[in-house]
């Protein structure tokens, strides 16, 4: 009897300390970010994009500090650092190099944002437009109509594995010309298609044979491993 209560107690003071996060940094899905960040009393929202990103939408009451620009660390400086930091960008990848800076510089919680707005507008959480952005679903359908194989890339300029891959799939492009179709849709610039699409990261491989979707990748993809799907 002694034994089973030894091992219940175990148990339970394992099951407690699991349960608690004490890491400095947090990365969290899109509902519970917002969660945390409603329960929050004037909290601190910091959008790691560029200003033109910014311009084009937000999280509301979003300090806009640009990770890429060379003033970031002199701007978060005046910041209150026992308070909770709610960190965010397009995908993930420039917040989650913000969080490790804001820890280096002894922010006490932060809150990194998964997947990024991109995630956060397909969890249902953007706030809905009329306006359409780029290319619409319609034109998306009718680019699809046709017998030949199709593979559309949506990329961004500030993706750094987009830009990886972009040399070979220009080469491949060229390549192949006549015989696969290969569309390269900046994702920014095509905001509502990716939205009705339900796409949450970059880059983006689909391919498409008779309008059918038949093969997709997310994230980087090698030269070789792309091949073998031509």
């Amino acid at each position: 009897m002694k034994n089973i209560f030894s091992t219940l107690f175990v148990f339970i003071l394992f099951a407690s300390c699991k349960g608690q996060n004490n890491s400095v940094i947090e990365t969290i899905e899109p509902k519970i970010f917002a969660e945390k960040l409603k329960s929050c009393n004037n909290p601190l929202l910091i959008d790691v994009r560029t200003p033109e990103e910014f311009a084009i939408e937000h999280l509301d009451n979003s300090n806009n500090i640009n990770w890429n620009a060379s003033d970031f660390e002199s701007r978060v400086k005046n910041f209150d650092k026992s308070k909770p930091v709610f960190v965010y960008c397009k995908v993930g990848g420039r917040s989650k190099q913000a969080s490790d800076k804001l820890e280096a510089l002894g922010f006490s919680k932060i809150y990194n944002l998964q997947g990024g707005i991109m995630k956060w507008n397909s969890s249902g959480l953007g706030k809905p437009s009329d306006k359409i952005i780029g290319m619409c679903p319609q034109e998306f359908g009718d680019l699809l109509k046709t017998d030949k194989k199709i593979i559309i890339n949506f990329y961004a300029k500030w993706c750094e594995p987009c830009k990886l891959m972009e040399p070979y799939i220009l080469k491949i492009q060229k390549e192949m010309k006549g015989k696969v179709t290969i569309v390269r849709l900046d994702a920014d610039e095509n905001k509502t298609l990716l939205e009705s699409m339900k796409i949450d990261g970059l880059p983006v491989i689909l391919m498409y044979e008779n309008s059918k979707e038949v093969w997709r990748n997310i994230g980087f993809l090698s030269e070789d491993d792309f091949r073998k799907h031509l």
